[in-house]
């Protein structure tokens, strides 16, 4: 059973950084689709980013382009997600998901696909 758990969230002011971790155990050698989703107040979870451990591709979202990293740490298990010059806009609630399967630019998994989640770690950004 593949367990996933998010830590880094914090408070920032705008034009700030951070970068969330997301410690895997449970993986049993096999490669999975990973991916960053978020879910702010009174909106709907959106995927900001994804990579597959096995594989050099990666998606972002257009609001993150440029400002947020993916990536990934195999020795240690874990994904990371390091995001710059942050906004108010990007202040949510961030959870790590994996999809035991492989994606790539031609079929990046749509959020129903990720069948394991994070308890998630909160964002907040002050203007």
């Amino acid at each position: 059973q593949v367990q996933l758990v998010e830590s880094g969230g914090g408070s920032v002011q705008a034009g700030g950084s951070l970068r969330l971790s997301c410690a895997a155990s449970g993986y049993t050698g096999r490669r999975y689709c990973m991916a960053w989703f978020r879910q702010g107040p009174g909106k709907e979870r959106e995927g900001v980013a994804i990579l597959y451990t096995g594989g050099i591709n990666t998606y972002y979202a257009d609001s993150v382009k440029g400002r947020f990293t993916i990536s990934q740490d195999d020795d240690k298990n874990t994904l990371y997600l390091q995001m710059n010059s942050l906004e108010p806009e990007d202040t949510a609630m961030y959870y790590c998901a994996a999809a035991p399967r492989f994606c790539g630019p031609a079929n990046w998994p749509t959020r129903a696909e990720f069948g394991y989640w994070g308890q998630g770690t909160q964002v907040t950004v002050s203007s």
